[in-house]
């Protein structure tokens, strides 16, 4: 596995492909079982990753425990990313919940306890609770750095206009977002944002939810329609690029999925590839093998790419580029 710096404004050099530890664990009613997370997670240290994202809602908590017991001894050798806001309970305390410092606090301390580890590598809210002010968010942040407690800090579903604000008040190093062939609304602001702040950026959902991989058209079940009996529905512009996947990966002699993250791997960001069993994660490890020539990137880009809106498209009328 290759490495890359992460962000332009760090000197932390990072596995190309976050391994996703939402599925680690069953408390949810869903996931992996702690004996196969751990046989993912040596999976992922032994073909050199090193960059691991979770959340203390992931699993009710259940997902740090085990990443705390897989760390013993080795805690160093990888980077830990979590995230706060949701708590790790069903039904949190209306004071444990959202962005708040108060939250905050008893967020990390709680992380800190079930990663057994003084501090986290990487630490951000896990999305805008639309009512905690910057200002707070920010001072937080960073008076977690100052105690040493956090390396680094992030934001995770926030609007690029306060992602800015956030980073224009402190020193802010990661954002997460979702990024792939059937999710590119990040073009229009979040990446030149993260290009000019030297944020390194986090993609998450990088096959939509298995979409991507072909599955739902053979009646699979998944993210998208675990709970529905509905019958699976691909509008025009998912039909186009999931038939080209096929086209390209049968030329590569690969899947649909892998095509499709290693298109986001061309991104310049770091994709997050969340496994619940050890083949989902072997599958997914193949795309850091495939390199898609100018031809097929500019397919992919064409069939994906979106309108970028006010005032982007009338700039490159008044440009003329």
């Amino acid at each position: 596995m290759k490495y890359n710096l992460f962000g332009t404004k760090t000197g932390l050099y990072a596995s190309e492909l976050i391994l996703g530890a939402a599925n680690f664990g069953t408390r949810s009613g869903y996931g992996a079982e702690p004996v196969e997370a751990k046989e993912i997670l040596t999976a992922y240290a032994d073909a050199g990753g090193n960059f691991i994202d979770t959340s203390d809602a992931y699993q009710l908590g259940q997902s740090e425990e085990i990443l705390g017991e897989f760390l013993e001894g080795q805690r160093s050798n990888f980077i830990i990313s979590t995230k706060y806001t949701r708590s790790n309970t069903a039904n949190p305390a209306i004071s444990n919940f959202g962005n708040h410092r108060k939250a905050m606090r008893q967020a990390v301390e709680s992380s800190l306890k079930r990663l057994k580890t003084d501090y986290i590598d990487i630490y951000m809210p896990h999305y805008d609770d639309g009512v905690t002010p910057i200002d707070e968010i920010s001072r937080g942040l960073e008076d977690l750095v100052n105690s040493g407690k956090v390396l680094y800090t992030g934001l995770s579903n926030f609007p690029a206009w306060k992602t800015s604000a956030i980073a224009s008040y402190i020193k802010l190093s990661a954002m997460q977002i979702e990024y792939n062939l059937l999710q590119r609304t990040a073009d229009r602001e979040f990446i030149k944002m993260a290009e000019h702040f030297g944020l390194g950026t986090m993609m998450y959902s990088p096959l939509s939810g298995g979409q991507l991989t072909g599955k739902y058209r053979r009646g699979e079940k998944g993210r998208i329609n675990r709970n529905s009996d509905g019958e699976y529905q691909e509008d025009e512009i998912a039909e186009k690029i999931i038939n080209e996947l096929f086209l390209i990966a049968e030329e590569f002699e690969a899947t649909p999925g892998q095509v499709a993250l290693a298109w986001v791997l061309s991104k310049n960001g770091f994709p997050l590839v969340g496994a619940r069993k050890i083949e989902h994660f072997n599958d997914a490890l193949k795309s850091t093998t495939i390199v898609l020539s100018d031809s097929q990137m500019q397919k992919l880009d064409e069939l994906s790419s979106i309108s970028l809106g006010y005032p982007h498209e009338l700039l490159k009328k008044v440009r003329g580029y």
